[in-house]
C-alpha cells in the first residue's frame, strides 16, 4: 500500500459517483414530471402559461427532492428544512442554466441546444455538489 493512499478513498469515490448516477436518473424523472404537469395544467386545465410553468418546475422540484431524499439519499422522515436547501439549490442551478444559455448564444455565437445542454451539465454538477455537501451532508 502506498503511503498516499487513503483507506476507503476509492470506496468513497464510488459512492460517490452511485450518488451522482442516482441523482441524475431522478432528475430525468423530473423532466417527465415537468412536463406531464406542463401539458395537464396549460393544454388541459388552461391555466396561464406563466402560472402553469412554475407550477409545473416545482412539482417537478418536489418529485426530485422526494426520490433524492429517499433513494439517493436514503433519508428517513420528512424534513422541510432539507426541502427548502433543495429548493434554494435548484434556483441557483436555474440561474446557472440560463445564464450559461444567454453567455453561449448571445456572447459566443454557440448553437441554442447546444449551448442548452452545457448549461443544464453545469447545473447538474452545481445541484449534485452544492446539495451533496449542504442539503444531505453527512457528518464524516
Amino acid at each position: 500500500m502506498r503511503m498516499s493512499t487513503i483507506p476507503g478513498a476509492s470506496e468513497q469515490r464510488l459512492g460517490i459517483g452511485v450518488k451522482f448516477l442516482k441523482f441524475s436518473v431522478v432528475g430525468a424523472t423530473g423532466v417527465v414530471v415537468n412536463t406531464l404537469a406542463l401539458f395537464l395544467l396549460y393544454q388541459m386545465a388552461g391555466l396561464p402559461l406563466l402560472v402553469a410553468s412554475p407550477l409545473a418546475i416545482e412539482l417537478s422540484i418536489a418529485n426530485n427532492f422526494l426520490l433524492n431524499d429517499r433513494w439517493t439519499f436514503q433519508q428517513n422522515g420528512h424534513s422541510v428544512v432539507r426541502f427548502l436547501k433543495f429548493n434554494l439549490v435548484s434556483l441557483g442551478g436555474l440561474v446557472i442554466a440560463a445564464g450559461t444559455l444567454y453567455a453561449l448564444v448571445e456572447l459566443e455565437g454557440v448553437h441554442y441546444l447546444l449551448a442548452n445542454l452545457v448549461g443544464i451539465g453545469l447545473a447538474t454538477m452545481w445541484n449534485f455538489l452544492v446539495n451533496f455537501v449542504w442539503t444531505w451532508r453527512q457528518d464524516r
